[in-house]
């Protein structure tokens, strides 16, 4: 079992940057991934980012446009995004999921998810 707590989240403006957090306990098996998706009012949930926990790499969203950045930190078990220049378009709850998907872009294919962190973004 693993268990996952994003925090970071927050209000800010427009060109502003935030960075968001999610911390995992549990057995975190070598082939996991952590992820990140969003999910915007109104609309289904999107893949943003994701970490390869044992090979280290990283792949993201063609929307994302390289405005963030995925990574981890092995002493504490945490997966970090950070999010740079920061437009109202990204405004969504930001939900961590882990596991070993057969497609790390689909949110159906995760076993674990955290309880998310709102991220608003004024103009």
């Amino acid at each position: 079992q693993v268990q996952l707590v994003e925090s970071g989240g927050g209000l800010v403006q427009a060109g502003d940057s935030l960075r968001l957090s999610c911390t995992a306990s549990g057995r975190i098996d070598r082939y996991f991934v952590m992820s990140w998706f969003r999910q915007a009012p109104g609309k289904e949930r999107e893949f943003v980012a994701t970490y390869g926990w044992g090979d280290h790499n990283a792949w993201y969203s063609d929307d994302i446009s390289g405005r963030f950045t995925i990574s981890r930190d092995n002493a504490n078990n945490t997966v970090y995004l950070q999010m740079n220049s920061l437009e109202p378009e990204d405004t969504a709850i930001y939900y961590c999921a882990a596991g070993d998907p057969n497609k790390f872009s689909s949110s159906d294919a995760y076993d674990y998810w955290g309880q998310g962190t709102q991220v608003t973004v004024s103009s």
